[in-house]
């Protein structure tokens, strides 16, 4: 519900020094709440929205979302790791899948009948650290 301009401070005062460069995407302005009603996280007793986390990809369909009470705080460099994996997915058309963690440069998953109840032998997390 923050105005562009709150936005515009809390990228510049804090996000930047979070995470180099501030957010490279939008953040939305919502002061009636319409957008916090679509997508269910206005509280209409308090007249605000609640926290929540969208990603959303070029065709419009909800890929992720989180929705966190106010004493807990998320994570930038989550939600931007988030983005990267299911962009690379996208680009792959599918054909490559990330599994937990995964950051770019990291092992990826070709999703496939021989992969069910496989995953921990072709996965090793530990390489990844």
């Amino acid at each position: 519900m923050d105005s562009q301009f709150v936005h515009k401070m809390w990228d510049e005062n804090e996000l930047s020094k979070m995470t180099e460069g501030g957010i490279p995407f939008p953040m939305l302005a919502d002061a009636a709440g319409r957008l916090g009603a679509a997508y269910g996280v206005y509280d209409d007793e308090a007249g605000v929205n609640i926290r929540g986390r969208f990603i959303i990809d070029p065709d419009g369909v909800i890929q992720a979302m989180e929705v966190l009470t106010p004493p807990v705080g998320r994570k930038v460099a989550e939600t931007l790791r988030q983005i990267k994996a299911y962009q690379h997915v996208r680009k792959t058309g599918g054909k490559e899948v990330t599994p937990s963690g995964w950051e770019p440069g990291k092992k990826v998953l070709k999703p496939g009948p021989d992969l069910v109840g496989r995953v921990w032998e072709v996965w090793q997390p530990k390489e990844d650290e």
